[in-house]
Formats: structure tokens, C-alpha cells, sequence
């Protein structure tokens, strides 16, 4: 819109005509400045609630961190002190095991669809059911997992919460990789055919060596979602009072007991609440700043 008005500007004053005496550019200049205005404030508001929420968060948060708080398993209703060691532990070893479930599934996916998309129907299909289960709310997910694993295994467990979310994770690796692998140049991989390179490895040794940056970034940005998923764990993995590791049997997690905390008439433990969201949000953006700069590289051509 810059560029045309500078061109009618220009014209006009060839021609011998002020701006102002334009009524097509000052309607369009009017409605430029208007456009602009709304923008700005759009995005002010959008920061100013952001920096609120962040601000509150960081305020009630920063009182719960102590040592105690890593180091001590989550106390009992009413009672003081205690810390949330069971829960990050619980979370840890969840969203570790499903961002090793998720990974290879989602890269090998992503490569499929990347390198035969455009030949297989079976693609299509597949890229339009990521599309959904991207799309999908994370409670359904939750439904769908303690429709067919706890409801048939008759308990609650860190297995059926650890397959909940990497059901969550899987589509975010699969779509990041197949839109990394598609901006690498097709002189890349015509280069590599010349040489008698068979296509499986051009797919995995070139294309995807050389955006290897990128589907990093996707698996971290799917651990950055899963970490803070609260539903599907809500109907899955449940939550754990005490310290366990046994996968097999409900176990403590962050995003369940902030939620079971946050909700309950004790002081101690809508404190503790705080300083789990706390943690949970610097967690993540820790992993979104990895994602854009350690791991951050221009394609290829």
C-alpha cells in the first residue's frame, strides 16, 4: 500500500497536483493511518495481557521456589512445607519416554510423506489426518486413550498418559519435517540421483541431513506442547501423593497436581500450585529460545 501511494504521489506531483487536492489518495492515505492504528493496537493489548499474565505468574511464583521445592515430595491436605519432587519426576520420565515414542515415528513419518506425498493417496490421507489430530483438543485424545487402554487395563497408569501425549506429539515432528524437507532445492536431490544415489538415501542421508536444524526445532516444540498438556493426563496417568517411578501405576505429574492444587482451599498448596506453573513456564520457554537460536540454520540454497 506504501509503494502505491508513493507512485500516485508521485504522478500527482508530475502532473502538477498537491496531495491534498487528491480525494482518491487522501481516502486511501485515511484508511492506511486507520489500518495502522488498529494494528498497533491490536498487538498492544495482545502484550499488555501477556506481560500481565507473565507478570502475576513470576510475582506468586517466585515465593514458592526453594530448595525444599525440588527436593521434597508434595505434603499431605493441610499440611506445611513439602515441594514437588514426586510430580517433576513423574513428568520428566513421561514426557522423556513419549518424546522417545513420538521422534522416529514422527521424523520417519514426516520423511514418507515429504518424499512420495505427491505419488501415494496413502499420503495424502496421512498428511490430511495429521492435519486433524493437529487440530484435535487434547481432551479427546485423553477419551480416546482410556476408551481403549485404561478402561480395558481397569487402573490408571504413566504408560496410558505417556501414549496420550505422544499421540499429542507425534503430529507436530510429523508436519515439521515434511514442510523442513520440502524447502531443501531440488538441484539437491537431482544432484545426488546423477550419482547414482538410491532414493531412500537421498531422502535420509542429504534432505534430511541438511534440515537437521529444523526437525530439531520440531521435536523440541512438540516437547514445549506436551509438557504442559493437563487433560489427557486427567483421564490417563492421574496423579500419585507419593513418590513413584512405577509407569504401570498412576504417577504424579506437574500439570495434574498444579490443577489439583490451584483448586484447593489450602494455602500451602495453591503456593506450591504457582511454583509448579512457574517452572513449567520457564521449562517451556527455555525450549522455544533452544529452538530459535542454538538450533537455528538457513536452508540450503
Amino acid at each position: 500500500m506504501k509503494q502505491d501511494l508513493k507512485q500516485d504521489l508521485k504522478q500527482d506531483q508530475q502532473n502538477g497536483l498537491k496531495p491534498a487536492m487528491n480525494p482518491v489518495y487522501r481516502g486511501r492515505l485515511l484508511r492506511h493511518r486507520l489500518g495502522m492504528l488498529f494494528s498497533f493496537l491490536a498487538m498492544a493489548l495482545g502484550l499488555i495481557v501477556l506481560m500481565w499474565i507473565l507478570l502475576t505468574l513470576v510475582i506468586k511464583g517466585f515465593g514458592a521456589l526453594n530448595l525444599g521445592l525440588l527436593t521434597q515430595n508434595t505434603p499431605s491436605p493441610g499440611g506445611d512445607g513439602g515441594g514437588l519432587l514426586n510430580p517433576i519426576i513423574g513428568s520428566l520420565l513421561m514426557v522423556g519416554i513419549a518424546t522417545a515414542i513420538s521422534t522416529p515415528i514422527g521424523i520417519l513419518a514426516g520423511i514418507y510423506l515429504a518424499e512420495y506425498g505427491e505419488e501415494s493417496k496413502l499420503a495424502q490421507t496421512t498428511r490430511f489426518v495429521t492435519d486433524i489430530m493437529l487440530s484435535a483438543p487434547s481432551v479427546v485424545i485423553g477419551l480416546f486413550v482410556y476408551a481403549i487402554y485404561v478402561a480395558h487395563a481397569g487402573h490408571f497408569s504413566g504408560w496410558a498418559g505417556t501414549f496420550a501425549i505422544s499421540l499429542i506429539a507425534i503430529p507436530v515432528v510429523v508436519r515439521t519435517t515434511d514442510n523442513m524437507l520440502k524447502l531443501v532445492p531440488g538441484s539437491l536431490r537431482e544432484a545426488a540421483f546423477s550419482l547414482g544415489a538410491p532414493r531412500w538415501k537421498v531422502a535420509t542421508m542429504i534432505r534430511l541431513r541438511a534440515v537437521k536444524a529444523g526437525v530439531v526445532t520440531g521435536v523440541l516444540l512438540a516437547v514445549a506442547r506436551i509438557s504442559g498438556e493437563t487433560a489427557p493426563l486427567l483421564f490417563t496417568a492421574l496423579n500419585n501423593q507419593f513418590f513413584s517411578t512405577n509407569m504401570n501405576r498412576p504417577i504424579a505429574n506437574l500439570p495434574v497436581v498444579i490443577n489439583q492444587f490451584a483448586m484447593s482451599p489450602y494455602t500451602n498448596w495453591v503456593s506450591l500450585a504457582w511454583g509448579g506453573a512457574l517452572l513449567i513456564t520457564f521449562s517451556v520457554l527455555l525450549l522455544n529460545i533452544l529452538s530459535r537460536t542454538l538450533f537455528s540454520q538457513k536452508i540450503p540454497g
